[in-house]
Parts: C-alpha cells; sequence; structure tokens
C-alpha cells in the first residue's frame, strides 16, 4: 500500500485548515483538501462571499505570509459600526478611534483569503499536500492514527485535525457527537454600488428576526448579508436586479442613498452547530467542524483562525519528539477554547432569540438595551476589545 506519513494530518483545505498548516511550518504536516487551488489574479467583481477579519486574526495572517498576498486595494478597514434596533430609534455606535484601535476589523473576499493562504504554502518543507483528497476511513489507535483515501493511498499520523466544515468526516468518524439546529433562515448576500459613500462604516439592523447588514468594500460598494426567514429570502433572490436594490434600499433607510446590484446574489441556509467535545483521542477539531455560529456578528471565520492560532501555539511548544497526539496537549486546546466559544455562543443565540422574540415587553427591553450600552463607553469598548481578538 502506497504510504504516505506526517506528524499531523489535517483534513479540510479551506481557511482555517489551510491556516493552520501554514502556521505549523517545521513540522512534518500532510493537508487533504479535496482540490487545490492555483492562485489566480483577482477577478474584476468583488466575490460574494466576505469576512470581517478581527485586528488580531489579520495579525495572524500576516505572520503566516498571507496578508501581504491580498492586493490592498481589494482590503477595507472598517472604522465603526452602526448598529439599529427595530423600534426605529434605538441605536449603538462603536468607534475605532474611541477605543484606541486603527480598525474594528478587515473586510476581505472569500477566494482572494484562500489564494492568499495557498500562495503561502507553495515551497513550505515538510509539508505534503494530498489534493484532491478525498477520505474514506478514519483508524484511531494507542499510537497512531490512519485515514484511507479513495485513491488507495493510506495516510500515516499522530494527529489528525478536522477542518472540514460543518459535515466533518473527521468528527463523525472520530464519534464525536453534535447538537445541530436550524434558524429557519438563509443568508443572502450579494454586492451593491452605492449613492453615498460608506465612509468605512459597517451598518445593521435588527428587524425583529432577520438581521441585515451592509459591510464596505472598496470605493462606493458594499456587501450585503442579509439572514432572513426562508420564505423571504426566497422572495427577495428572485427579484430583478432593480427590484431588489430597492428592497434592500428601503430595509436599510435609504442610509447609503441609491443601491444598484453590483453581482450576482447567493444565499445560505443557516444553522448553528456545537460539537460536544473539540478533541478525541488523536483527533482534534477547529472551525465548523468544531462549532457553527449564526452570522450576525461576523465572526464565524474568526473563531476558526482562533482556534488554528491556539492549537498552532501548543503543538509548537511542546517538547522535542512529543507526540503531537498526546491527550494532555489535546485537552490542554479544548480548555483553552472552551471560555472563548461559549461566550461567542452565548452572545449569538441570546441576540437571535431577543431580537426574534415578538413579545411587548421584551421588545422594549432589547432596544432600550441598546441605547443603554450605546451610553456607558467602558462597555463599550469592552466589546469593541472582544471582537477584535
Amino acid at each position: 500500500m502506497n504510504a504516505v506519513r506526517a506528524d499531523i494530518a489535517i483534513v479540510g483545505g479551506a481557511l482555517v485548515g489551510a491556516a493552520l498548516a501554514r502556521a505549523l511550518e517545521g513540522t512534518r504536516v500532510a493537508l487533504v483538501a479535496q482540490e487545490r487551488r492555483n492562485p489566480t489574479a483577482p477577478a474584476a467583481a468583488f466575490d460574494s462571499r466576505i469576512y470581517a477579519i478581527s485586528p488580531a486574526n489579520a495579525a495572524f495572517l500576516a505572520t503566516l505570509g498571507a496578508w501581504r498576498r491580498i492586493p490592498a486595494e481589494r482590503l477595507t478597514a472598517v472604522h465603526a459600526m452602526r448598529v439599529f434596533g427595530d423600534d426605529g430609534r434605538s441605536r449603538l455606535d462603536f468607534d475605532a478611534y474611541r477605543a484606541g484601535a486603527s480598525e474594528l476589523a478587515w473586510i476581505v473576499e472569500d477566494t482572494l483569503l484562500q489564494d492568499a493562504l495557498w500562495a503561502s504554502l507553495e515551497g513550505q518543507a515538510q509539508l505534503e499536500l494530498l489534493a484532491p483528497g478525498l477520505c474514506e476511513k478514519l483508524t484511531l489507535g494507542a499510537t497512531g492514527a490512519w485515514i484511507a483515501l479513495a485513491d488507495g493511498r493510506q495516510l500515516d499520523s499522530r494527529l489528525v485535525v478536522g477542518a472540514d466544515g460543518a459535515r466533518s468526516f473527521v468528527r463523525q468518524q472520530a464519534g464525536i457527537d453534535a447538537i445541530e439546529r436550524r434558524y429557519g433562515q438563509t443568508a443572502v448576500v450579494a454586492n451593491f454600488a452605492c449613492e453615498r459613500p460608506h465612509r468605512n462604516v459597517a451598518f445593521q439592523w435588527f428587524q425583529s428576526g432577520p438581521v441585515l447588514a451592509l459591510l464596505p468594500l472598496p470605493g462606493n460598494h458594499v456587501s450585503m448579508v442579509w439572514s432572513t426567514s426562508d420564505a423571504h429570502a426566497e422572495q427577495i433572490t428572485a427579484l430583478e436586479p432593480a427590484e431588489l436594490a430597492a428592497e434592500v434600499g428601503a430595509a436599510s433607510r435609504h442610509e447609503l442613498g441609491e443601491l444598484s446590484l453590483a453581482g450576482a446574489v447567493r444565499g445560505f441556509p443557516l444553522r448553528r452547530l456545537q460539537a460536544s467535545h473539540s478533541v478525541a483521542a488523536r483527533v482534534a477539531l477547529v472551525g465548523d467542524a468544531a462549532h457553527v455560529v449564526h452570522p450576525l456578528a461576523g465572526q464565524g471565520a474568526n473563531l476558526g483562525f482562533q482556534d488554528a492560532r491556539v492549537l498552532a501555539e501548543i503543538l509548537r511548544a511542546r517538547e522535542p519528539f512529543r507526540d503531537p497526539g498526546d491527550p494532555r496537549l489535546l485537552r490542554r486546546y479544548e480548555r483553552a477554547r472552551a471560555e472563548d466559544i461559549l461566550a461567542m455562543r452565548a452572545t449569538v443565540h441570546g441576540l437571535f432569540t431577543l431580537f426574534d422574540a415578538d413579545r411587548e415587553v421584551l421588545r422594549f427591553a432589547r432596544n432600550a438595551g441598546l441605547n443603554l450600552v450605546d451610553r456607558i463607553p467602558v462597555l463599550k469598548n469592552v466589546l469593541i476589545r472582544k471582537a477584535m481578538s
């Protein structure tokens, strides 16, 4: 049998898996991905899928050599954020300058970020790229882990990291349970040209269930993420471009003037997922394989990058020749991530539940809460610092 050997096998070559592979430079790593990315020149049109990357994760990506590979003209700093309640009056403002920071986040296109990470992997010593690679079976033992690939090869390693998304093969093969629930919503994403300049401000409107966000892109463009009911999502994705632009303009209270659609419209069903454990014998989970949250806080990718940062730090700091699958190392990783993940899950799901409720007393409480937080600078700065980590 044709065997590939590595100390650490990473299954999943999207953002988090590629970042982890790069962060483990100097270790024998095998990266299994369904396809091999071949970075090309950026497309003229903006990608419909974007991420709000925290400054801490932007710094992490910079240490990997990926951040500098993203064209500077396609990066947009978020200097402020305006959050509106569903009563038409309540508002919460976040400002980077007042918090003593240069930016709250960076808006980055999915394709450009993926290409940058894969370009940074080129020529990495001791890295085996198995792409395309399809996993068929995972066997876990006392001394190692073995992955049977569809092409007949076998991957032998001492630790397997599942970075393979919400439908994780690794999680399922390792017997790690996961609780998954549909939100009954779809995230509709599209880009628009706007009449008024966005001034590097991100906007968000809570709408008694749905949540509409307009995030700044280069020039007079914004990226829309409208998390709304499945039925409403089906309706708006079927609209003609001018009709959709008019509906988004009305929902955003014409904050940016007239809008015009600039590209395709896509929809992604929304669900929440939490694995019962992020580690098992010779297995660690990162990113969506371990947790999926509602996009209203824009923290999904950031949580995944934080997983990769922490796991890489623990594995790199281990003593020479120490087994990377040592249960004590894996428990250290799980403990290190537990508090942040629990806090983010509670915050995001709590906000969704609060603004989805239709009771008058809750409607008053949630809008009053926005105004109260807005009047307490110390609390706002705590929230900002947490989101920027």
